[in-house]
């Protein structure tokens, strides 16, 4: 038997107490001045790190006013997207903005702030703030409903043989994944450089503007209440993030028929361009639709209908030159944004169509050897991620103490 089961066994033979959040902590109700932050000690939505990966430093800090304060031990959760699953066990003393939920506990109730953390950083907690979340294209957390999940509470001799094993396992979790990744790093940027290198012409190439050889129109807008399991095939802005590569051929979601017929569509060869992101990396992600039919586009994208090779324009919206132009016009902090009207200020290198055909013909075989490789160890990462997150779970699920 185990020391956990032991201690269980002899301080919780007949199960664990269950508290609901609000009745162990509650939101940050204190705030600093601006004066008293600074980038490293700022925490926005936007510099939490999606699946629970910590912060980053801040790229933008409040310049006036008062900002919402939180202390050592304090756990910040974002609370716009809850499906990002950002959250951070507080290690100093800052600020944060409404977007991110401060919990804060009571001491009134015997429990370790790094085991409140780990039961918030459970899918369990993820997927009940999720299912509680409100809106469609911004979900937000429900602040009231977060303090309504039951938390256990064992005894703190329990808490603390817990956070010893998932403080250790953890450890080994990002040690093993911090390898897997640096080569999946390595691979893609092996990858880059090759497509980089293949956009760079001589001068006897000419350079264009986008608006003088493309349409660009702004995408439709979708509520909701639209999407449907059976209906007119869609492209939402969401899956040129997620689900989808270079191209597209079908898609995985879809409207509502009067829904479609009063949004804006894509035809076959148009490329599909988000152009709103939390990040500069993300913005302006785009994909060829090389589907047959025509496809509804929601909200937060841009159609551009061109009679260039889709697939060479899409390679080219996704290199070094382009992302330097991009980062000049895009504009916001928390979201960043740029107005379809300004793409069509973006130059592009333009040979013929016959080159553009063998430069994409080159990128398919290399993309496709890099994408094995790239999912092979994605694959391991991932394996090793439901493999904690499946013991973190076990660890913390208890026989619920009867009243």
């Amino acid at each position: 038997m185990s020391k956990l089961n032991e201690l269980i066994q002899k301080l919780s033979p007949n199960g664990i107490e269950y508290k609901f959040l609000n009745e162990i902590a509650h939101y940050a109700r204190e705030r600093v001045n601006v004066t008293e932050i600074n980038q490293e000690t700022y925490v926005g939505v936007e510099n939490l790190l999606p699946n629970k990966a910590g912060k980053t430093i801040a790229r933008y800090v409040p310049t006036e006013g008062n900002v919402i304060a939180f202390h050592v031990g304090d756990i910040l959760i974002g609370n716009i997207r809850p499906y990002l699953r950002k959250i951070w066990l507080a290690d100093c003393e800052g600020g944060t903005n409404g977007d991110v939920l401060v919990v804060h506990l009571n001491g009134i109730v015997r429990i370790l702030p790094k085991f409140l953390y780990y039961v918030m950083s459970s899918e369990d907690f993820f997927t009940y703030d999720v299912q509680n979340s409100k809106g469609a294209k911004m979900p937000r957390g429900d602040k009231a409903a977060v303090l309504k999940y039951k938390v256990p509470v064992p005894p703190l001799e329990i808490q603390y043989e817990i956070v010893r094993i998932l403080d250790n396992f953890t450890e080994l979790t990002a040690e093993l994944t911090a390898k897997l990744t640096a080569e999946l790093t390595d691979r893609k940027r092996q990858y880059q450089y090759y497509r980089d290198n293949l956009f760079k012409f001589d001068i006897f190439v000419p350079k264009v503007r986008l608006g003088d050889i493309a349409i660009i129109t702004r995408g439709g807008n979708f509520q909701k209440k639209n999407f449907v399991e059976q209906g007119f095939p869609c492209i939402h802005y969401g899956q040129i993030y997620t689900s989808f590569g270079i191209y597209a051929d079908k898609t995985i979601k879809n409207v509502s028929e009067d829904a479609a017929k009063k949004s804006k569509k894509a035809v076959k060869n148009d490329i599909v361009m988000a152009v709103t992101s939390e990040n500069i990396d993300d913005v302006c992600k785009c994909v060829a639709w090389l589907g047959d039919d025509e496809i509804a586009v929601s909200g937060h994208t841009a159609i551009i209908r061109h009679e260039q090779n889709p697939k060479f324009l899409a390679y080219y919206f996704h290199t070094e030159d382009f992302y330097k132009q991009k980062k000049k016009l895009a504009h916001g902090t928390k979201v960043v944004e740029i107005t379809p009207d300004k793409l069509n200020d973006i130059i592009i290198p333009l040979p013929s169509i016959e080159e553009q055909e063998r430069i994409v013909s080159v990128l398919d075989r290399f993309d496709t050897l890099c994408n094995d490789l790239s999912n092979g160890l994605s694959a391991e990462i991932a394996a090793r991620q439901k493999q904690y997150e499946y013991y973190c779970d076990k660890l913390l699920t208890f026989k619920e103490l009867s009243e």
